[in-house]
């Protein structure tokens, strides 16, 4: 397992979320990045899901 970095802003580049998420390939971390990202509220706003080695995995404006 490996750990991504889900992160969520404000249009003014305010942080909303910072968290790490497992998972074992970059396809269950976007998933769980999403599935995340929703719960909280954040899907619609700018956000990004990085892999350990900075591969951007996840990423909307």
């Amino acid at each position: 397992m490996s750990i991504y970095k889900v992160t969520a802003f404000e249009s003014n580049g305010e942080k909303l979320l910072d968290e790490n998420i497992e998972a074992k390939t970059d396809d269950e971390a976007k998933q769980l990045a999403e599935k995340l990202l929703t719960e909280k509220g954040y899907l619609e706003k700018t956000h990004r899901c990085v892999s350990p080695e900075g591969k951007l995995v996840l990423f909307h404006v």
